[in-house]
């Protein structure tokens, strides 16, 4: 029970401020998306980022192992989700990355504090550090139509966490009113994401939910099974493979509805994807942590 409660604590604020852009768009108001989407994806998310690493306290045999172990898994889901999307004639550009990717940052990061404590935190962190690399560059790429690999190496997110993963090795940081700033500045990341999602919903058309439902169930089993493999074969410890599995099946992430926003694939169903995994996810999480504590 404990568990179901902590998840409806984390997920409820999330579909409440996806009703205030729901709202929001239903009532008549303007919502400028090409703004909200560079604001967030050039300056708040690789502030959310940076920050998260340089914060986070690990020693470096564990973070290597679960770097390693989230490498292979990630690569191991990749290949998954290609496969299935060739077997089941899916558009790659507005579904693979979606599969591909999980919510690790707001709904993963939290629930792993929640159940693991500080501990499972910093190893959360590894694992959003991973993913972020991979989504800001192949999920680019992928999200993007192809084109040169250029295009993915300029995306901020990319050089933030590459310079925050570098100050987690070195246990760098920053002065404190520095690393203030950058905090406030990714504070404002997770709400502007989840209320632009919630203006993608007001356009959504209901029968396009229940093909995603299929699909984000599909996600989640999938994701949970090579995450569980992979942390098995390199030998991970109780948390860090409870964590790594968690992380990796968590729903949709809202940035992968921000990158087909801006790429030009297709929105609307990607923002399917991530409203029918995320309510998936109020079911499945509990379960599965209840299998791995």
């Amino acid at each position: 029970m404990n568990l179901v409660v902590t998840v409806l604590e984390i997920v409820t604020p999330v579909f409440l401020l996806a009703l205030v852009g729901f709202t929001w768009v239903k009532t008549g108001h303007e919502y400028r998306l090409e703004f909200v989407t560079k604001l967030t994806m050039t300056l708040s998310v690789p502030a959310l980022i940076f920050t998260a690493l340089v914060n986070a306290d690990i020693e470096p045999a564990a973070l290597k192992a679960l770097s390693i172990a989230s490498v292979v898994a990630y690569g191991g889901v990749t290949i998954a989700a290609w496969l299935a999307i060739k077997l089941l004639r899916l558009d790659a550009r507005t579904y693979l990355a979606p599969l591909i990717f999980g919510n690790t940052g707001n709904l993963g990061l939290p629930l792993a504090l929640f159940a693991f404590g500080e501990a499972g935190l910093s190893y959360a962190v590894v694992v959003f550090a991973v993913m972020a690399l991979w989504s800001f560059t192949f999920g680019v790429y992928v999200t993007a139509g192809g084109g040169s690999l250029g295009k993915a190496f300029k995306e901020p997110l990319v050089w933030a966490t590459a310079l925050g993963a570098l100050f987690l090795w070195q246990g760098w940081t920053l002065p404190r009113f520095a690393i203030n700033t950058l905090e406030l500045l990714g504070q404002i990341a997770i709400p502007l994401m989840l209320i632009t999602l919630g203006v993608a919903v007001a356009r959504l058309h209901p029968h396009g939910l229940g093909r995603a439902a299929i699909i984000s169930l599909g996600k989640a089993i999938l994701c949970a099974g090579i995450a569980a493999l992979a942390g098995l074969f390199f030998g991970l410890a109780p948390v860090p493979l409870a964590v790594l599995v968690v992380q990796i099946a968590t729903p949709v992430a809202v940035t992968s509805y921000m990158l087909a926003e801006k790429y030009g694939a297709n929105s609307d169903e990607v923002a399917a994807l991530v409203v029918s995994s995320t309510l998936l996810s109020v079911l499945y999480l509990p379960l599965l942590l209840a299998l791995l504590i």
